[in-house]
């Protein structure tokens, strides 16, 4: 078999679990004006499919039913909210190959990082079937005596989940597995450059059996023309978002007319920091392995590297040899390690920091320059001798790029880390164990990886400090966004 006719075939098996429209009240219909949006492939550029694109009124239906579907919902049995979610789980594994290959044709990412998508994302779906039968409340008597205070806890009631492009799956379930374990039905509207595997997710949940309105999917290409009329609706009492800083602020100002809860999980730059007496190689690797998770495209990927000066030169030599001798390609193909950036304006945006940077001082060890020929591709990159005052350190770079500059003390370090507006992750290489700790207690992030390249697990609560966010998702933790706690005080039974 040819390449071509491989990537064909697997092409052919990942689209067909895809559907191409809306799911509103547990059927597939068309966008009521009849607008359409296509999907690209970032990897070559040509249309993968044409799909349904909301507006206004298919918001509103998504939400009338979901709030139809919420009391019915609120009041099944929590052991068949669990056993539905985990029979999603085990579907979502049946399609592991074509999920895999759905997110890789969409996003860019490769196939190795995509069956690692469907691991963690599925996982969301396994951890809070669980949860879900260990919702409890409290009974206490009040310290004066004279009452039983008793607590209940309910769903918060209709949600809104506003998910990103760059983990399709991981972003759908670590959003829709709390909420449907708490009770709470949900209205979803995935990013328009990724929202096949949106779809597909969508087809499983009712596949498994998920009652109709419990979970709806409007994808658009006119994102306020279906977000703006569901935030202002009052039926409406939970927004979920994922993404940047700047919508994230928005979006928080029209939420606050209708007093909604909101989970924000925002930008990141995360510092990724190496002291002297590191594991170098082990720090190295981590480097790699943080920095080109889902090519750079990751809140908590390693944003700037600070390295301490008498190693500096040694991880800067070893850093760039790694990234350097990654293979670049198509997703599908065997071996690649680099695929495509999402679209040809966030390779732009990429192109453009690098080249501030360089501007500012700093030196291409390697990559740098964007390749001739189709997709959005762009090399990893490793840019040397940075300023410390370099505006790169400073921001999101969502892609392959990593600057690396060096610092000598403790105090410098986190002076300089604690310097960003934003606070989700950072990553500590050192051998010292009380630096460990008082890097825990100081350093300005909601997550910390400490000698290892990946943290983010659906029993631990994912979220960030700072204009990174708020909420968070994952764990125990993370079932409480979607859950109130209701007071009754009882009468002293014995008095």
């Amino acid at each position: 078999m040819t390449e071509q006719h491989r990537h064909a075939e697997v092409t052919a098996r990942a689209l067909a679990i895809a559907p191409t429209e809306l799911f509103v009240d547990g059927a597939w219909r068309p966008a009521a004006d009849g607008a359409t949006l296509d999907i690209a492939n970032p990897a070559t550029g040509a249309v993968l499919a044409t799909i349904a694109s909301a507006g206004p009124d298919d918001a509103r239906a998504a939400l009338d039913a979901a709030a139809s579907a919420r009391d019915d919902w609120a009041r099944t049995p929590a052991r068949t909210r669990s056993e539905l979610l985990r029979a999603a789980f085990e579907r979502v594994h049946e399609l592991g190959e074509e999920f895999a290959a759905l997110m890789t044709l969409e996003m860019g990412k490769p196939l190795t990082d995509a069956r690692a998508e469907v691991t963690y994302g599925a996982e969301f779906l396994r951890w809070y079937a669980e949860e879900a039968v260990r919702i409890n409340g409290r009974y206490a008597a009040s310290p004066e005596g004279n009452l039983r205070l008793l607590t209940v806890r309910r769903p918060v009631g209709p949600c809104l989940f506003i998910t990103p492009w760059n983990f399709p799956l991981a972003m759908a379930t670590r959003k829709i597995a709390p909420a449907l374990a708490a009770g709470c039905t949900v209205v979803l509207k995935p990013a328009a450059l990724t929202p096949l595997t949106s779809l597909a997710l969508a087809r499983v949940l009712e596949a498994v059996g998920v009652p109709a309105g419990v979970v709806n999917v409007v994808p658009t290409a006119s994102a306020g023309a279906v977000t703006d009329p569901l935030l202002a609706d009052r039926r409406l009492r939970k927004l979920s978002f994922t993404g940047s800083t700047a919508v994230g602020r928005s979006l928080l100002r029209t939420s606050a007319d209708n007093v909604l809860r909101t989970s924000m999980e925002l930008g990141g730059c995360a510092p990724f920091i190496v002291f002297e007496d590191a594991d170098l190689d082990l720090a190295v690797e981590n480097a790699v392995r943080t920095k080109m998770r889902n090519i750079g495209q990751a809140c908590n990927a390693a944003n700037s590297f600070h390295v301490q000066r008498g190693v500096v030169e040694a991880f800067t030599d070893r850093l760039t040899e790694r990234l350097g001798s990654l293979p670049i390609g198509n997703g599908l193909d065997v071996g690649v390690e680099v695929g495509p950036l999402v679209s040809e304006d966030a390779r732009a945006d990429v192109d453009t920091l690098v080249r501030d940077a360089v501007a500012a001082g700093a030196r291409v060890a390697t990559g740098g320059a964007v390749p001739e020929g189709p997709g959005s591709f762009y090399p990893p990159t490793v840019l040397a001798d940075v300023p410390a005052d370099a505006a790169i350190l400073g921001r999101e770079i969502f892609g392959p790029v990593a600057p690396v500059t060096s610092f000598d003390t403790e105090e410098e370090v986190l002076a300089r880390a604690n310097a960003s507006e934003v606070g989700l992750a950072g990553y500590l290489h050192t051998g010292d164990m009380a630096r460990v700790l008082r890097f825990a207690e100081r350093l300005e992030v909601g997550l910390l990886g400490v000698n290892s390249p990946a943290i983010s697990n659906a029993a631990a609560p994912f979220g960030g400090v700072k204009h990174s966010g708020l909420g968070r998702e994952g764990g125990p933790e993370g079932i409480e966004e979607y859950l109130e706690t209701v007071y009754v005080g009882l009468t002293d039974p014995f008095a």
